[in-house]
């Protein structure tokens, strides 16, 4: 056992390589920002590199590369400065349920100020990526975080917390394509409204892990609110999700490639819903993070049909 493998977080994956280099000192930091959990970050990277890959197919032109590299940075600083915010407000919250007491906050190694302090760093760099981008994106990128601010508070209120993570976390769905083309159009607000239901559906998946502690303290999630029927509810969702994929490639008329993407995407969300069991918390952590995989199968179709030209 390593010095650092005793304060790991429960779904920390054992192999992950921020986690075992991190230094004593920083392991703390390391565990605000996520890093140690990836997953997070390559969730909100997605429907950036989907809507980027996309719009690139429909200019037949090939994926930007260093858009694509920018928007990766972009993704692991907001979802780090996003998790720290989301651990201050939440901190006593987090004391109280099994998995998550042992964060940086309430285990007490670390300060408010020092959460504070590290939350702003990581929000300048985010900050630094964005202004690389043309004036439009650069103001729109700026409205989502209106939506950041306001959703850690929303499990306190309502038992669709997850409908406003989607909000937040389905943004890059038009940041990547407005960096491409300094504009909108519809099928980029399909791609917006289609990882808005891919969100809620994923994280009803991850919300079964806390169904018990959540209703003893008293927040909301969709889990909850689903009950026996959240395998019909996510499989409605990710249908949804799909339905939206679909009018967006139908609206920029691309090819076979961006659809064998699609194709691949829907197959891994069917095997999802199919393998839901709601009172098995390990598995509901493995299917979520699967959704990584997901995610990339579609933008590998994308990539690719933007390469076919």
């Amino acid at each position: 056992m390593t010095p650092n493998s005793a304060r790991l977080q429960p779904d920390t994956p054992p192999r992950n390589i921020f986690a075992r280099l991190a230094p004593d000192a920083w392991l703390p930091f390391v565990q605000l920002a996520r890093l140690d959990r990836p997953v997070g970050w390559q969730l909100l990277l997605a429907p950036c590199w989907w809507s980027s890959a996309l719009a690139s197919a429909s200019l037949h032109r090939p994926p930007n590369l260093l858009h694509l590299a920018l928007l990766l940075i972009g993704a692991m600083a907001m979802r780090g400065a996003g998790s720290t915010y989301n651990d201050i407000l939440d901190r006593d919250i987090d004391a109280r349920v099994e998995r998550t007491r042992l964060r940086p906050l309430p285990s007490g190694r670390v300060g408010v100020r020092a959460a504070v302090i590290f939350m702003v760093a990581q929000s300048l760099v985010g900050f630094c990526v964005l202004i690389a981008f043309n004036g439009f994106t650069i103001w729109l990128g700026m409205a989502s975080l209106a939506i950041v601010a306001v959703y850690p508070l929303m499990k306190r209120i309502t038992s669709w917390p997850q409908l406003v993570l989607g909000f937040a976390f389905a943004w890059g769905g038009l940041v990547g394509w407005a960096a491409e083309t300094g504009g909108l159009s519809l099928a980029p607000v399909m791609v917006y409204a289609a990882a808005i239901l891919w969100t809620i559906g994923y994280d009803t998946i991850y919300a079964l892990q806390d169904t018990r502690d959540d209703a003893l303290i008293g927040v909301g999630s969709t889990a909850q609110l689903f009950g026996a029927q959240v395998k019909v509810a996510v499989g409605v969702f990710y249908g949804l999700a799909l339905a939206c994929l679909a009018l967006a490639l139908w609206l920029v008329g691309t090819g076979l490639w961006a659809w064998l993407g699609w194709l691949a995407f829907a197959t891994h969300l069917a095997w999802q819903v199919s393998a839901i069991v709601p009172a098995n918390a390990a598995e509901a952590l493995k299917l979520f993070r699967s959704n990584r995989d997901a995610g990339l199968l579609l933008f590998a179709g994308w990539a690719a049909q933007a390469l076919a030209g």
